[in-house]
């Protein structure tokens, strides 16, 4: 049966710093160029038939250094907004509101874990009829995509928090049977 493969963007300034990062749009750095090439060769050979991609430069970017030809741009494969923390660390965050977490208490002026919820859950009722045609691709970010991985298994977007997901690595979502299943996480590509 076809999967839907997850694809976490390059290494970005932010991401290394781990910096919450959604709408601010940035390139990738040359370590992040350098793991979106090697996407490129652990995906070789696979066919898409669809590769759909968040509108962010730094998932574009990868999308195209990893040699894949995107099909569609989709704002709900953006980042969970992060509001009033774009750019802020957790370390940062919870040195005023200690305890906080992105997954129980989403952001102020952001988004809820239930409205990124709903939004992956939107994208996926679009993306399931293409698996009847073969493997689909999602580059995208990764608190998002934790969501997605989540979703698919039918919990709630709150256990994204179980899914760690490093930059540049390749996670496949699919079927055992008729159930929809986790069938690879985090795999690094170099």
């Amino acid at each position: 049966m076809a999967e839907i493969v997850l694809i976490r963007h390059g290494q970005t300034e932010w991401s290394k710093a781990h910096r919450h990062t959604s709408y601010t749009d940035l390139a990738l750095t040359a370590e992040g160029e350098r793991q979106a090439k090697a996407v490129e060769k652990a995906i070789a050979g696979r066919r898409f038939v669809a590769v759909i991609s968040s509108p962010r430069r730094r998932a574009l970017r990868t999308a195209d250094l990893a040699g894949l030809a995107v099909t569609a741009v989709d704002d709900d494969l953006a980042e969970w907004n992060y509001g009033e923390y774009e750019g802020v660390t957790t370390e940062e965050i919870r040195r005023s509101r200690p305890g906080w977490t992105l997954w129980t208490d989403g952001c102020p002026g952001g988004e809820s874990p239930e409205q990124i919820g709903a939004r992956i859950d939107r994208l996926l009722t679009r993306v399931r009829p293409l698996l009847a045609d073969g493997d689909v691709a999602l580059v995208g970010h990764g608190h998002c995509l934790r969501v997605v991985g989540a979703r698919w298994v039918g919990l709630p977007p709150s256990a994204g928090a179980l899914l760690r997901l490093d930059t540049a690595t390749l996670s496949a979502l699919g079927f055992e049977r008729e159930q929809q299943v986790i069938q690879r996480w985090n795999a690094p590509v170099t």
